[in-house]
């Protein structure tokens, strides 16, 4: 996995040391990472994520898309749609209208919480194309 983190430096030509400066990483987890040829945890996970404008599962996986070339299929009104459905959805946890967001019994912390709906997010995001020639094949050919 470590491998996936060295192409997005290579591909956007920055150093590791960079990356660590601008992102408050730091150089040892970086190290230990790369010397224990782990997958890294979700929060450095997100950091890298969203600092290569790449998607979670692209960096734990290596088999997804950049973000840039998804969104480039959504059209305006597909970005308020998913926009407008994750503010619904944000304040349905927030408020916790169907009860508190928990997973096996236990309630999850806020910061999880906001990874979950960032991965909402990424699935609208690559299902809306998807679904929009599925659902309705005639109306969105291209």
């Amino acid at each position: 996995m470590y491998e996936i983190f060295e192409q997005l430096l290579q591909s956007h030509g920055i150093s590791a040391y960079k990356f660590c400066k601008d992102t408050n990483v730091s150089q040892s987890t970086i190290s230990t990472w790369k010397k224990k040829n782990s997958r890294c945890g979700m929060d450095l996970a997100e950091i890298i994520s969203k600092y290569f404008n790449v998607s979670i599962d692209y960096v734990m996986y290596g088999n997804e898309k950049d973000l840039n070339s998804v969104s480039q299929t959504l059209s305006a009104k597909d970005e308020r749609d998913i926009a407008k459905d994750m503010e619904n959805i944000r304040q349905k946890i927030k408020n916790g209208a169907d009860g508190p967001l928990s997973y096996d019994g236990e309630p999850i912390p806020e910061d999880d919480a906001e990874l979950l709906l960032g991965q909402i997010e990424l699935m609208m995001r690559k299902l809306k194309p998807i679904n929009k020639e599925k659902y309705n094949p005639n109306k969105n050919k291209k």
